[in-house]
């Protein structure tokens, strides 16, 4: 008769890998698409308010004042948010915090976007702020343009561009808006 003989069993890894989630889209935070349009962002609030700065007659008009505050404060959202999308490339993490990426969402949400997804009366930062300058500032030039006809007496071109800049920043904000609302819906 023979006796039973113990041989020892490996056992298997422990494997602590998360489990899938959903890829990580561009544009969502953390993601090179997201470094792009705060780039965008950035670099559109920074020429608006460059040009607008360097006309002598600006803060004679309440409407250009409020550009530049708005785009100041973009420029600095941008850029803060630009350099977390930095890290995180850095890292190879990409941003799965419900509390930040609903910080993100709120920052940049829009009037129109932020009122009918969240049904609330809050995260109209950024975005709204950008627009509404770009409005006022639209309004103004067009007054002074072609209403007025005293283009040659201020410095038309310059605001139009200001103007201009401020818009296409705000139209930056909008993807991203987006895609961390999308971030957030998909938990």
């Amino acid at each position: 008769m023979s006796t039973p003989a113990v041989h020892p069993v490996e056992t298997p890894p422990v494997n602590n890998v998360a489990p899938p989630r959903m890829r990580d889209l561009q544009g969502m935070p953390g993601t090179i698409g997201s470094l792009i349009l705060r780039l965008c962002q950035f670099g559109f609030a920074v020429v608006a308010m460059c040009v607008m700065v360097t006309t002598s007659d600006f803060p004679t008009v309440t409407a250009f004042s409020y550009l530049v505050a708005a785009v100041g404060l973009q420029i600095i959202w941008s850029l803060v948010l630009a350099i977390a999308d930095v890290y995180a490339i850095l890292v190879q993490r990409s941003f799965r915090n419900a509390a930040v990426v609903s910080l993100f969402t709120i920052g940049d949400g829009g009037p129109l976007e932020t009122t009918c997804l969240l049904s609330q009366d809050r995260g109209k930062v950024t975005s709204t702020l950008t627009f509404a300058a770009a409005c006022a500032s639209a309004g103004i030039t067009v007054l002074i343009s072609n209403d007025l006809d005293k283009c040659n007496l201020n410095h038309c071109t310059r605001f139009m561009a200001a103007t201009a800049m401020a818009f296409l920043s705000w139209f930056a904000t909008s993807p991203s808006f987006f895609m961390n609302f999308w971030s957030l819906a998909s938990r």
